[in-house]
Formats: structure tokens, sequence, C-alpha cells
């Protein structure tokens, strides 16, 4: 005689089976929640300590002098813009499944962002926005970030080994960070294109939701770095003198004058 399983015990057969499904593996879990480019608590006293790599296989966030502890293991480079972080498109769909992820431009190289950014004002409209929070994106895209895409799947209950890769770790390998340099620029997003550009200047996380007045700044800064150049031009002008000046700036054409009908 087979014994008919109950139905609590079905239910909680069912609900482990969409834990498995639903489970983020670590290296997942790790990059979407570790904080990067803080300085290493293990090499507090060097210079150039920032984590801005993460171990695949430790889970961590780690700097360039941790690079010995962790030569034989995937090292994946994550790189900070508008005060967030981002990993290169390219290195990143090699782990992970990012269609449908708007990703964005910078010095001629596509990244997505790792974490959903916060928003100082809730859009109301008909336009096409984040499942997850709201940010309003370009067609045909539906995530603003990888953890947006992550979390919608596990509310949906769908299952996120189907957009895990088996990536090849000679893909991460530590031989692609020689010559690694790190700077402190900032980048400013224009989420009307998509596109980032380079400010040194402004410090406002406020203002870098301004939308298309990026472009107009960046018009308006040319026409100011042009205007040495005017003055030199004008200055041109001060070897000659006063009267020579003065007739040739009051002169004026003036009526034509007709011969007399003979």
């Amino acid at each position: 005689m087979v014994r008919e399983p109950y139905s609590s015990d079905m239910e909680v057969g069912m609900n482990m089976m969409n834990n498995d499904m639903n489970m983020k593996p670590a290296w997942l879990e790790g990059l979407m929640a570790e904080t990067f480019f803080g300085a290493c608590g293990a090499h507090d006293n060097l210079r150039k300590n920032e984590k801005n790599v993460f171990c695949l296989h430790c889970c961590l966030s780690i700097c360039p002098h941790c690079f010995p502890s962790h030569r034989s293991h995937p090292l994946l480079q994550v790189r900070r813009y508008v005060y967030h972080d981002v990993v290169r498109l390219g290195d990143l769909e090699k782990l992970i499944d990012c269609s449908y992820i708007q990703p964005y431009t910078i010095n001629s190289a596509k990244v997505i962002f790792l974490n959903q950014r916060p928003q100082s004002r809730s859009f109301k409209g008909s336009a096409n926005i984040c499942w997850t929070c709201d940010r309003i994106l370009q067609e045909p895209f539906h995530f603003c970030s990888l953890s947006c895409k992550v979390d919608n799947m596990v509310c949906q209950g769908e299952d996120l080994s189907s957009i895990l890769y088996r990536f090849d770790e000679s893909d991460f390998a530590i031989s692609q960070f020689e010559g690694l340099q790190m700077d402190g620029s900032e980048m400013i997003i224009d989420d009307d294109d998509g596109q980032i550009t380079t400010s040194s200047i402004l410090e406002d996380p406020e203002l870098q939701y301004r939308g298309s007045s990026c472009s107009n700044e960046a018009t308006s800064n040319s026409l100011i770095s042009s205007e040495p150049e005017l003055v030199k031009k004008k200055n041109k002008g001060r070897g000659l003198l006063p009267g020579i000046v003065l007739s040739l700036s009051s002169r004026r054409k003036g009526a034509p004058q007709r011969a007399p009908l003979s």
C-alpha cells in the first residue's frame, strides 16, 4: 500500500523547490551586497587601496594589493560612476543574462548598474519605466540595474538558474588587471539618451538627474572655453595708433554717388 503524502508535505516540498530555484548563487548575492571603493582594512597604510575588484571565488571585494592572495581566483573589476557601482556589460554578460537591463555608455564602453539608484521624486505617467523601481527607461528595456532584474524574478517566483551562465575562469584571470589605474573622476548621466559625460565640477548628487540640461551645459562650457581666443583677436588691434583705430571703427559706407546726366 502506497502512502499518499499529506497536503502539508506537498506544500513543504513545493516551497523547498521554489526556494532552490530562487536562491541566488553566493557570487551574485555578494556582488550586489558588497561595499566597493572603501579603504581595504588589510592594506590601510598603503596608497591606492580602494576595494574595486570582486573575487568571484571568495565572494568579497578586494583591493589591488590583495591580488597575490587571489592570484588563481576569477576576478571581476567594478567601476564607479555617479557615486554608484557599475560593471562593464561585456564582463557581466559572461556571468548572467543581462537582457532587458538598460546599459549606459561610458567612454565608448557599455556598463550596467549593479543596484538601483535612489530617486528624488516618483514618476507618474505613461513612459517606459523600470518594473522594480519605476525609473524612466528607454524602450525596450524593463530594468535599470542588475538587482532590479534579479529581485523582480525572485518576486515572480521565476527560476534564477535560467539566466545564470557557467563561466570560463580564464575570462576573469588576474592578468587582465596588469597596469590597472584608478582615478577619482566622476561622471554624470543624461537619463534621456543614456549617455554619460565627464564632469569634475559638479559634486551635488541631485544634479545627476538633470536630463537634457547636460547638453546645454556642455554647449555653454564650450562657449566659455572659446572666450579667451576672442579676447586675443580683439587685442591684436591695440598696436595701431588710436586715431587710426577710431577712424576704422567709425567709418561707414555712404550712399552711392551717380554720375551727372549729360
